[in-house]
């Protein structure tokens, strides 16, 4: 990777994926790409070039494509699972057709692709223990059909025009700077902001319900070691588990609860969002990725709610 754009880079792992890549690659290496009204601010702005990239228009896409000389993609755009249950149809134009364009872009001008997955992209009749890198992928949400979708079309590009295509399947995202965005896994983003502001916190999601889950650095460092990867080495591309920890929302309560001793915590279940949790996976095996590219994530439950509370705390002038 010597030029590369983000598409969606003020989004939930946008904005700290390309903040990352800059560090790594230097400033002005790193496009980020955004739609209009949802434009980069403060660092993300001042820190490296921005443009318009609306996923949908493939013409902008190769517009920019060309004018910065890409030769790597990091195509983030996409509905979140609530919100793309919501909006089906908005979610299957810009993950899929967005998509397509993307990946017609990257065989004419020879570009390097990488689009995100998700354990959405299983469904209830997947093996939910240590889910294996390949299996039943039956999704019943607008959000999981797109991101089986998104692992087809790739390895398609991939096969019959040889881009080169990578992937994988992330795990609820965790994040201490960037707020979340209408996903089934944010309660486990939102318990630590009520743990700080010493709010009660009231979880959307039943006990006992175990999701996969990691915390962004590891997600960031994930999708950025992919895309080093040797090729030679690669035998899925898309998607690839990774994983980091499991738990379900009691687990996480009694974790901070070690540290912050008076927090509290109800349930208020959301029928759409524990839906959507009871047919994803409880825990991934991330075998294929640990042995054909090195993934090992940093961060388990303790170390990330020691590194959370201390962040938001800051942030948050707790």
């Amino acid at each position: 990777m010597k030029h590369i754009l983000i598409i969606g880079a003020t989004g939930q792992i946008g904005s700290e994926l390309t903040m990352e890549l800059r560090r790594r690659y230097g400033n002005t290496n790193v496009v980020a790409g955004y739609i209009q009204g949802a434009e980069p601010k403060g660092e993300l702005k001042e820190s490296g070039p921005s443009a318009v990239v609306d996923v949908t228009n493939g013409e902008m896409i190769e517009s920019v494509v060309k004018e910065h000389h890409i030769d790597t993609i990091y195509n983030l755009a996409a509905l979140l699972s609530v919100v793309a249950e919501s909006k089906p149809k908005l979610a299957w134009k810009i993950g899929i057709d967005g998509l397509w364009n993307v990946l017609e872009v990257a065989r004419e001008q020879g570009c390097a692709v990488f689009t995100p997955s998700s354990i959405g992209s299983f469904g209830a009749s997947t093996p939910h223990t240590l889910t294996p890198q390949d299996t039943v992928q039956r999704p019943r949400t607008m959000y999981g059909v797109t991101k089986v979708t998104t692992e087809l079309l790739s390895d398609y590009y991939f096969n019959k025009y040889g881009v080169d295509t990578r992937a994988v399947r992330f795990p609820g995202i965790i994040s201490n700077v960037t707020p979340p965005g209408g996903g089934t896994t944010d309660y486990a983003v939102d318990i630590y902001y009520s743990a700080v502001k010493g709010e009660k916190f009231v979880c959307p999601i039943k006990e006992g319900t175990l999701m996969d889950m990691m915390y962004m650095p590891d997600a960031l460092n994930a999708a950025i070691m992919l895309m080093e990867a040797d090729p030679t080495r690669l035998i899925h591309r898309n998607a690839f588990n990774i994983a980091s920890m499991s738990f379900d929302p009691e687990t996480i309560y009694h974790a901070i609860k070690k540290h912050v001793p008076a927090f509290e915590m109800v349930y208020d279940i959301d029928p759409l969002k524990q839906r959507i949790a009871d047919s994803w996976p409880d825990s991934l095996d991330d075998t294929c990725a640990r042995e054909e590219w090195g993934w090992k994530p940093a961060y388990d439950l303790e170390s990330m709610t020691v590194d959370m509370l201390e962040k938001l705390r800051e942030k948050l002038k707790k």
